[in-house]
């Protein structure tokens, strides 16, 4: 896709489709729009796209889940009544059509994600930018939306710190949320819309870890040490997973999970009680037999791990979180539900996502601004949230088509056209 990259080239006064943004949501967005015909143009702070997609795929790319869809979709708590029907319209099963379309063939695993064989997000972005500037779009990267500059007119401030002026017939704001700014996603768009009269709600870290104020001991000898085979309980939400001890605290796909119900807890009560099952697939009663048998010459250590499958970071868990129990049934009532008092969250720049954002009630049903029917707004951008697993990347692209479906809408109204069929 061409780019412009200099500063002192000012950016063209005019576009058809002007697109903030070139994340998932945005270049969706203009996938499907120069699919139609329409001249789009993307513009990014950052100087190449899709940084945080990429960042998200260095593990392996998980693009969607494969479980049903009515399940599926209770992963957005609050708000999977509002993002449903652009969830419904696009699904998982398109979503792996589309990567299919892209010559990115997928595959379920062993948890139900979904991934691409190639697993890397680089070959997927690749194609996709491919195709993306067969269609003509047009790519301007290091320019930072800096609000609006009058009806139908973004101002953008260039590398350079010099204003730079774009109008178009509709535009899509897809600037992300506010986790992991580093990649662009600064949240730095919030001042300008709430200028406008946009309804916006506070951002929360979402997907993130959580501080505890572990034994010095504790961390000198185990900090950056996973935690395995666990399931985590608070307040009625029970999950299963893995973990990381880290100096601060706890990270990692079992508390991201509970990060919602946590993070409420916290607000609430100023900290939160994480209960851990370091052994989940054994019973208490079973558990407990085990730890009765016979020690003989074995030390504690040695026998923890014999009978209860316990590794050195949990037992060192079990010593410092606890008092010493002797007793089997108390130890094994102990090791099921090992009580992690959590004292804050790690913090937004470490968050996978972010809560909050532009409020439901402030967009309408083809995710135009209420207040400004020519501006539509997509993806992270919007206030809902959702456990990693595929959920995150699904929503982005089904709430990007969803927004550009609008905008189709509005330019053919605008001219008095039909509009066209999906690409």
């Amino acid at each position: 896709m061409p780019q412009d990259t200099s500063p002192s080239r000012a950016a063209p006064d005019q576009a058809e489709v002007l697109i903030i943004g070139a994340g998932p949501a945005g270049l969706m967005a203009a996938d499907h729009l120069a699919g139609l015909g329409h001249a789009v143009t993307v513009c990014d702070r950052m100087p190449s796209p899709a940084r945080k997609f990429l960042m998200a795929g260095r593990g392996g790319l998980n693009l969607t889940h494969s479980e049903p869809l009515e399940r599926f979709l209770t992963r957005y708590g609050p708000a999977a009544a509002a993002l449903e029907p652009a969830i419904r319209a696009f699904n998982p099963d398109a979503l792996r059509a589309f990567a299919l379309d892209l010559g990115q063939e997928t595959f379920i695993g062993s948890s139900g994600r979904v991934f691409p064989r190639a697993m890397k997000a680089s070959p997927f972005l690749r194609a996709w930018l491919s195709r993306l500037e067969a269609r003509g779009v047009r790519l301007i990267s290091r320019l930072v939306w800096d609000g609006f500059a009058g009806p139908g007119t973004s101002r953008f401030l260039a590398a350079d710190g010099s204003p730079r002026l774009m109008a178009a017939r509709v535009t899509l704001l897809a600037l992300g949320g506010a986790s992991w700014p580093r990649l662009g996603s600064t949240g730095g768009w919030a001042t300008p819309l709430r200028s406008e009269g946009v309804e916006l709600v506070p951002f929360q870290p979402a997907n993130c870890g959580f501080t505890v104020d572990w034994p010095a001991d504790l961390v000198a000898g185990f900090a950056g040490t996973p935690l395995k085979r666990l399931a985590a309980r608070h307040r009625g939400h029970t999950v299963r997973g893995e973990a990381v001890l880290t100096r601060q605290g706890l990270e990692g796909g079992l508390v991201y999970a509970l990060s919602a119900a946590l993070r409420d807890t916290l607000a609430a009560e100023g900290e939160a009680l994480l209960e851990l099952d370091l052994r989940p697939d054994l019973d208490a009663d079973e558990l407990a037999r085990r730890l009765a048998r016979p020690r003989g010459k074995q030390s504690r250590s040695t026998f923890l791990r014999k009978a209860a499958g316990l590794t050195p970071v949990e037992q060192a868990l079990v010593r410092a979180l606890t008092p010493r129990l002797e007793a089997p049934e108390d130890l094994a009532a102990q090791i099921k539900a090992l009580p992690v008092r959590l004292t804050g969250t790690a913090g937004m720049d470490r968050a996978i996502s972010s809560a909050g954002g532009v409020a439901w009630s402030a967009v309408a049903a083809d995710y135009s601004l209420k207040v400004r029917p020519d501006v539509h707004v997509a993806g992270e951008m919007l206030d809902w949230e959702a456990p990693t697993g595929g959920y995150l990347l699904q929503a982005c692209f089904a709430t990007g088509l969803a927004a550009a479906r609008g905008m189709a809408a509005a330019l053919a109204r605008d001219t008095g056209q039909a509009g066209g069929t999906p690409s």
